[in-house]
């Protein structure tokens, strides 16, 4: 997938990197419905398969600052649910992770969200590339942060496209996505999900592209999780759109 925006992005795949194991921990909240989920696991040596072993038992409790908490229960190796938090705009989130003698803690506050305008789809000219155009307006007079995840037929891509509006305060953000036939066929549901997230987590994906663009100096992502854990804890107001490709 190809990717263009009139502010600064990236296009993501993460594969941490690390000479000795390490903490991984990942997970949303949303302004939607949930359960959300949290998933723990191990890093592997930079030689190593990347195949990361799941971290099992557990103690994982998210809390807001409107003194709302809940402790999260394992449905699978190391993915652990909510059953009744409702994530809410404006407020802060709290992770606290405990395993193995060792407790991580993470904090993220959910902006509030941006609608995505419009969403379409063309074929390029002369190719078997599919190209989808989305556009939404940036709030005026506030710092934003955008991630766009794309999902087709109900399954994530694995390709986050990062921004901010510092080239585009207040204006149009505008966006090309280019898919082949392999990602992107006639008849797909593509589902663009425009998460607005706050500067720990956008510098989370935004060092996380830095980092494989630089394969001669790799790095991990900045995390924002204590205790040197790597991954990412995010609360996001998301907006979606679909549309089924011509």
């Amino acid at each position: 997938m190809l990717s263009v925006l009139t502010a600064c992005e990236e296009v993501i795949s993460i594969d941490y990197k690390t000479s000795s194991s390490q903490i991984v921990i990942e997970g949303n909240v949303y302004d939607q419905a949930g359960p959300y989920t949290i998933k723990i696991s191990k890093s592997v040596a930079m030689d190593a398969p990347g195949v990361y072993p799941p971290v099992t038992g557990a103690t994982v409790t998210i809390s807001d600052n409107a003194g709302n908490a809940e402790v999260l229960a394992e449905k699978d190796s190391g993915t652990y649910k909510t059953s009744n938090l409702q994530g809410t705009p404006g407020r802060t989130y709290t992770l606290t992770v405990t395993t193995g003698g060792q407790t991580y803690t993470a904090s993220s506050t959910m902006p509030f969200p941006v609608e995505i305008d419009t969403l379409y789809s063309s074929k390029m000219n002369g190719s078997e590339m599919h190209q989808i155009n989305v556009d939404f307006i940036d709030p005026a007079d506030i710092k934003n942060y955008y991630r766009l995840v794309d999902i087709v037929n109900g399954k994530p891509l694995g390709n986050d496209l990062v921004t901010s509006d510092e080239l585009s305060q207040g204006k149009k953000i505008e966006g090309t996505l280019v898919y082949d036939e392999e990602d992107l066929k006639v008849g797909d549901t593509l589902t663009l999900w425009l998460e607005t997230v706050d500067k720990g987590v956008y510098t989370y994906f935004n060092t996380a592209s830095l980092s494989n663009q630089d394969s001669a100096t790799p790095a991990n992502p900045v995390s924002n999780i204590s205790n040197k854990a790597l991954g990412y804890f995010n609360a996001c107001a998301v907006r979606k759109k679909s549309i089924v490709i011509p």
